[in-house]
């Protein structure tokens, strides 16, 4: 009898939920976040070992393409597309079954969970598709050479299967809210500002102004340019480009042309109320800001 019960008693302690590492948290302050999932599981652990029924305890994230997301779950995508943006950008492509929709919000992310070494980490990223793309979505990310969540990413090719759950975000861009939206953004911190621009564009009825410096190291390394230039057309669209690292090449000025872009010049904000974005503090209070 003493024998069983250890038996029992080691069996349960096999399932007991693993306290996630630090490199588990994105650090984006998601709600829920990966610790919060473990107190749940190890609550519904402990109930379940308590009444030693263990038809209480969770399952396992789902291994087929979903049609809805899950903030608490992470569910599986295949990946249709991998493009190479720049020599550490990548624009990845992923599958929704039946031509559905993620169910975004334009300013929402997700979670990516990726597994290096036997080491579990996760990351945030932003969906550079529109929120009412049909079918699949789109996610930038850049790669650093001593990143691990980069060596996951850099490994992927089409056919492979990643995991990601969501959504998460506090804010919510609403038509005709402001004024007019000054979108800072550096680098990949562009991703969260395009499915609000594709939000403010493909609506007619919405009259917001849109004023985005995008920085970037060189002119060759601004991502999405035909994206950009094709925003830039459209009356309530400002473009302007800092290059850190090199002045505007003559060859660029005729696309520019085409556009409402420049290098950061002429630039005047005169629209209320104004509202400030840039990727992970969206809110800055200013005079005769609204936020």
């Amino acid at each position: 009898m003493g024998e069983r019960e250890e038996d029992d008693k080691e069996a349960w302690l096999q399932l007991r939920p693993v306290e996630p590492l630090p490199s588990q948290c994105c650090g984006a302050g998601c709600s829920p976040c990966v610790f919060d999932l473990y107190q749940r599981d190890l609550a519904r652990w402990e109930a379940a070992r308590a009444s030693k029924d263990r038809s209480l305890l969770g399952g396992k994230e789902s291994q087929s393409c979903p049609s809805k997301l899950s903030p608490e779950t992470f569910l599986a995508f295949r990946i249709s597309a991998v493009d190479k943006l720049t020599k550490d950008t990548y624009r990845v492509r992923f599958a929704l079954p039946r031509n559905s929709q993620l169910g975004l919000r334009p300013g929402q992310h997700l979670i990516l969970r990726g597994i290096i070494d036997d080491l579990e980490i996760q990351r945030a990223y932003t969906p550079i598709s529109p929120a009412n793309a049909e079918g699949y979505f789109e996610v930038l990310i850049k790669c650093y050479q001593t990143g691990l969540m980069s060596r996951y990413v850099e490994s992927w090719r089409a056919g492979d299967t990643a995991f990601w759950r969501g959504p998460f975000g506090g804010f919510f861009y609403k038509p005709n809210q402001y004024g007019e939206l000054l979108m800072l953004a550096a680098g990949t911190g562009l991703a969260p500002m395009v499915p609000i621009l594709h939000s403010i564009t493909d609506n007619a009825d919405d009259e917001t102004f849109i004023t985005l410096v995008g920085c970037f190291k060189t002119f060759e390394g601004i991502y999405l340019k035909a994206f950009l230039q094709e925003q830039a057309r459209f009356w309530n669209v400002r473009i302007f480009f800092v290059l850190s690292q090199e002045a505007l090449p003559s060859s660029a000025r005729l696309m520019l042309a085409s556009g409402r872009q420049d290098l950061f010049s002429n630039f005047s904000l005169s629209r209320t109320p104004l509202f400030i974005i840039f990727p992970m503090l969206w809110r800055i209070l200013i005079p005769n800001c609204m936020y």
